[in-house]
């Protein structure tokens, strides 16, 4: 770099003194020159006139005498006339072998009676000389002055101006030099700036103090960088925020830019697809559901919104895309898990279904019962009560089904709050087997107890809990029929008590274990219904351990019986938790 500007300067430098020294060369040589001969003009002038006052005055001397003194005085060559032009003394040779000079410029002057000046080449010295002639009586006389001085005088005048544009010129290149040196070294400075900036290291910095334009490059460039850097953090602070947003989401979301290859994907895409979708490769690589990519293709290539129902992207799951185009070409698209809303829009319709239907039979034996002892004659109460038992059974089991929904509802959906306490482990299993003992007597059941967490306690909501039992219980008497026991338990496991019933009955079937839990969901319909069981008892259980941060589930198999399990969080300490919520009401 260093090595460039010097030969740039230096070819400023060159092309400044040589057009000065041209400049000089034609303007001062000309002027000290004109100068010059103006000057040598008026000493001959004088020195001529002086000449023929004294060949005038003169008469002790000869007229070759006087010629040859002034001449040799004016350091020039001296020559006299008489009228005619003929040469009557001359300084330098002999009068008699001189042509006639009547024709000479300068002496038809004299001879007019005025000073006669001229310049031309002498013939015989081949050299210029200047004529000055002055007029005297009988004549005129001459000094003609060589002008060699003066081409001498142009000569040094030359080389003053060669050696003065040589000096200029070893002083420019040091000048140079030291020029090039500096401004490289600043060059440089701002060229390393320039490529940390480059190279993404927008914390770079130059400082400069100077105020020339290098200097004012130097600010400026560092006044970009900071607002480059501050601009590039709010970028960054920008897409952070941006993928935090997308991460968030629950929707999976992917761009593809115009090329079609994948841009980007937030985390719920990277989970939704088997591998994390690759970046920079085509879409299809990625993606092999056709209706997904034709709506993204749509979205890029017709510049709209498109919408479309994919199956495939995940085996069993749906999804609604939604592909809008970006600005810059390509799309973004966004895929929404419809499964469970779809589940439970099919929930909610078998709801309705299964209430419909629980309803319909109870509602119809009491119209039924009631238009028949509407119907009958007066007087006449043949199976009147018989009739009556029918229509309170099934009004108790409307009501029973009436209040397990609310139940249901109320605990499904948070309304209903539970006075956690720490609770003995030990007192929920007893009350529960206090409670049950005698009804399931009445089963002719034998319900047993087995104890294994002496001194634990857990968090929990005793009536709730107790109610959790109930239903366990209840349902373990109506297919304990078999085996003739139940057993009611409790033992330690990692983080918490695992209460347990258990009956040796026929066990449930493996394809029914994962909807016991669901709202109306039975084994055996028809039993169920005879027993005067709503459906409800599970799903309830289900919904109040969880409320308590539990768990639970069902363990059985054909021809052994089963065991439905339920655990709960140990109690952090030996003091009581405060109450949370209102007072539950079941």
């Amino acid at each position: 770099m260093r090595s460039r500007i010097f030969l740039k300067l230096m070819l400023v430098f060159l092309l400044v003194i040589g057009v000065t020294g041209i400049t000089l060369r034609i303007t001062v040589h000309k002027v000290w020159e004109q100068t010059l001969h103006d000057q040598i003009e008026r000493n001959l002038r004088q020195k001529t006139l002086l000449f023929a006052y004294r060949v005038e005055a003169d008469r002790q001397h000869s007229l070759a005498d006087v010629t040859a003194q002034e001449g040799q005085a004016a350091g020039a060559r001296a020559t006299v006339i008489d009228p005619t032009g003929k040469v009557l003394a001359d300084s330098e040779a002999d009068p008699s072998t001189m042509e006639n000079h009547a024709r000479r410029k300068e002496f038809m002057a004299a001879l007019g009676g005025q000073v006669g000046v001229d310049e031309r080449k002498s013939q015989t010295l081949g050299i210029p000389f200047l004529y000055v002639a002055a007029p005297v009586s009988g004549g005129a006389v001459r000094l003609a002055y060589p002008l060699s001085e003066v081409e001498a005088g142009n000569g040094q005048l030359a080389k003053a101006l060669f050696w003065g544009s040589l000096t200029a010129f070893v002083f420019a290149v040091i000048v140079a030099a030291a020029a090039s040196q500096y401004v490289a070294r600043r060059l440089r400075r701002i060229v390393a700036f320039a490529e940390h900036l480059a190279a993404g290291d927008l914390t770079a910095r130059i400082a400069s103090t100077s105020r020339d334009e290098i200097g004012k490059v130097a600010a400026a460039l560092d006044k970009t960088a900071r607002g480059v850097e501050e601009n590039f953090a709010r970028v960054q602070t920008s897409q952070r925020e941006l993928e935090t947003l997308l991460n968030s989401m629950q929707d999976a979301v992917i761009a593809v830019g115009a090329d079609g290859r994948v841009q980007w994907a937030n985390r719920r895409m990277d989970r939704l697809l088997r591998h994390a979708p690759r970046l920079n490769v085509p879409l299809v690589d990625n993606v092999r559901d056709p209706d997904f990519l034709a709506a993204v293709q749509r979205a890029a290539h017709e510049q709209v919104v498109i919408s479309a129902r994919s199956n495939t992207i995940t085996p069993g799951r749906t999804f609604d895309v939604t592909a809008a185009p970006m600005p810059g070409g390509g799309a973004v698209a966004v895929l929404r898990d419809l499964t469970e809303t779809e589940r439970m829009e099919k929930t909610r319709r078998d709801f309705i279904a299964n209430v419909s239907h629980e309803l319909r039979t109870p509602l119809t034996s009491i119209q039924g019962y009631t238009e028949t002892l509407l119907d009958q004659p007066p007087g006449e109460s043949n199976h009147v009560r018989d009739f009556l038992e029918i229509i309170r059974k099934n009004a108790a089991r409307m009501a029973r089904l009436t209040e397990d929904l609310l139940t249901l509802a109320r605990v499904e959906s948070g309304e209903q709050r539970f006075d956690t306490q720490e609770v003995s482990a030990e007192e929920l299993l007893e009350d529960a087997f206090e409670s049950f003992h005698e009804v399931a007597r009445s089963y002719e059941v034998d319900l047993q107890k087995e104890n294994g967490v002496a001194g634990k306690r857990v968090k929990a909501d005793r009536e709730a809990i107790h109610q959790v039992f109930a239903n366990l219980i209840e349902n373990a008497l109506k297919y304990a029929a078999v085996g003739k026991r139940v057993v009611l338990g409790a033992r330690e496991v990692a983080g918490g008590i695992e209460f347990y019933v258990k009956d040796f009955g026929p066990g449930i079937s493996s394809e029914h274990l994962p909807r016991l839990f669901e709202r109306f969901y039975r084994v055996d319909k028809a039993r169920s219904r005879e027993s005067g069981g709503t459906g409800l008892g599970l799903a309830i259980a289900k919904h109040i351990v969880l409320a308590h941060a539990g768990t639970i589930r069902a363990e059985s198999e054909l021809n052994h019986g089963s065991a439905f399990v339920f655990t709960l969080p140990l109690a952090p300490g030996p003091a009581s938790s405060r109450s949370v919520g209102e007072p539950k009401k079941m």
